[in-house]
């Protein structure tokens, strides 16, 4: 049965973003012993509840590829494209990058399960778990990299059900021509209000849409402020209630959703993080050089700039610097990006 919320017309997107080399600019310094060791460069949008830029730093309109947090996107695509019913475990397994925990392989192969499939019908490439203690007990035991256990293999396992619930081949359903992903492109273009400025290839093997920081941000404000019973206020409080099922136990991700009420967020590979609240105060942060150690201390900074209070954002606003096992600096936004926390 497909979604109702396929036959609602969806807005015009507007024009892609412009692909060019990007003007990013400082947004952490790495402090050693007092003294400036090293700069991540990069862009930061936030946006106020009524959508409109309240702050950014670098370039936010340039084409960037926003790597897993497009997640949360492309399991509303799928709601809109017919994916059957699922709890909300699952629903926000749909959306993660999850650490290969147990409870991650075993919904993956519940979701497998309802449209009679195995893991060998997954097209994702093979991988460990992606925590690091879940990959050493893996190895430890012997296991080999399994599709299953890579960390997109919910996602993945529900685009098959999509697929086969809709009676479209299984074996392609990775290919940017395939009526899932030309789906999935639509919805991607619908929340972000701008068209797809490039198709590659993700880490996984499914399509990755290229749009800007500015309009993926405006889509985490879409998710996050829809009405309960929509695709997208689903998939929202699938994620809110979940943020383990969306990362993992030890994950920053699911601690800062934890402590930052109604807080919804999704991170991705090169130093990619959205993050929204139930108002439509959103931020959004791409780190230049992938650098995944600044990318939460510079969307703590940006949360703070949404009026989140630092006190709450303190465990999460620094990375300590070491030397000798021992802490001798520290890793921040800088204070033209953070001046509340800095």
């Amino acid at each position: 049965m497909m979604s109702q919320s396929m036959t609602r017309p969806h807005r015009t997107p507007g024009e892609a973003p412009a692909v060019r080399e990007p003007a990013h600019v400082p947004v952490a310094h790495v402090v050693r012993g007092g003294m400036i060791e090293g700069i991540h460069h990069g862009s930061v949008v936030v946006l106020a509840a009524d959508g409109s830029v309240a702050f950014q730093a670098g370039d936010i309109e340039v084409a960037c590829y926003p790597r897993s947090a497009l997640k949360p996107l492309q399991a509303v695509g799928l709601l809109r494209a017919g994916l059957p019913p699922l709890d909300d475990e699952l629903l926000a397994l749909v959306a993660a990058s999850h650490s290969g925990e147990e409870r991650h392989l075993a919904g993956a192969r519940r979701i497998l399960a309802a449209a009679e499939l195995a893991e060998d019908d997954l097209r994702n490439v093979p991988d460990l778990p992606y925590d690091p203690a879940v990959r050493d007990e893996w190895i430890r035991r012997g296991l080999a990299p399994s599709r299953l256990a890579q960390n997109c293999s919910g996602k993945h396992a529900a685009m098959l059900l999509t697929a086969r619930t809709r009676g479209w081949r299984l074996d392609d359903y990775l290919d940017p021509g395939h009526p899932l992903q030309r789906e999935l492109a639509a919805t991607v273009e619908d929340l972000t209000g701008q068209r797809i400025a490039r198709v590659t290839v993700d880490g996984c093997g499914a399509p990755l849409f290229s749009v800007s920081l500015h309009g993926l941000t405006r889509a985490a404000a879409r998710l996050a402020t829809a009405a309960p019973g929509t695709d997208e206020g689903r998939v929202a409080e699938a994620m809110r209630a979940h943020p383990e099922m969306v990362s993992g136990s030890s994950r920053d991700v699911a601690h800062l959703v934890r402590a930052v009420p109604g807080l919804l967020a999704k991170d991705g590979f090169e130093g990619v993080q959205i993050a929204a609240l139930p108002d439509g105060r959103a931020v959004g942060v791409k780190i230049a050089d992938g650098a995944d150690r600044a990318r939460m201390p510079v969307t703590a900074a940006a949360l703070a700039r949404c009026g989140v209070d630092p006190d709450v954002l303190a465990p999460f606003a620094t990375a300590p610097v070491l030397g000798g096992g021992a802490p001798v600096g520290t890793l921040r936004a800088v204070h033209t990006t953070a001046p509340q926390l800095s």
